[in-house]
């Protein structure tokens, strides 16, 4: 297999018959991640979700080229918000060409103090198993939210939108 899609939920991909799925949360996503391409030996992996924008300017689906992981928090010991202690990894950047991505294990409806582009609750997970399994990793995430207080209404009635762009997006490119 040449190309493994990956997303955490089918709600996301509706109409989407060519999708694995990792669930929700950075766990669920490292650990099938890594699953999934042990058994698939992709050459690449696409991850596609749904994400809420803190830059207010982004619609649409978008490329995530910069993850961070935005609840990781040890500032207290002297460590940068997003800095896991002790690892060498700190962030993961692809390409300058693209938009920051934030994951955590939280569902954003409120300010964060990481300065990204948008959260997602996979994409940091996906991006560092690709890295450490030396496999090239692409991530389109569907604004589906601003991040704010409405942010679960929108997300709702957002889904099926985002399914839609990204199989326009799949259809017109070839990865």
């Amino acid at each position: 297999m040449d190309k493994l899609f990956l997303a955490a939920i089918k709600e996301e991909t509706i109409g989407l018959d060519y999708f694995n799925y990792t669930g929700v949360g950075k766990i669920n996503a490292t650990y099938n991640a890594l699953r999934l391409i042990h058994i698939h030996k992709p050459k690449i992996v696409i991850n596609y979700g749904t994400a809420g924008a803190v830059n207010t300017k982004l619609k649409g689906i978008v490329e995530c080229t910069k993850f961070y992981q935005r609840d990781m928090d040890v500032r207290g010991l002297n460590f940068e918000l997003g800095e896991t202690p002790f690892d060498e990894i700190k962030e993961i950047v692809i390409s300058e060409d693209g938009y920051s991505c934030g994951t955590g294990d939280s569902f954003v409806n409120k300010k964060i103090d990481m300065k990204v582009d948008l959260v997602d609750m996979e994409a940091y997970a996906i991006a560092k198993v690709c890295l450490l399994e030396n496999v090239e990793f692409k991530c389109f995430k569907y604004i589906s939210d601003g991040a704010d207080e409405n942010a679960s209404i929108d997300w709702n009635e957002n889904l099926s939108l985002g399914a839609n762009a990204f199989s326009k997006l799949i259809n017109d490119n070839s990865f």
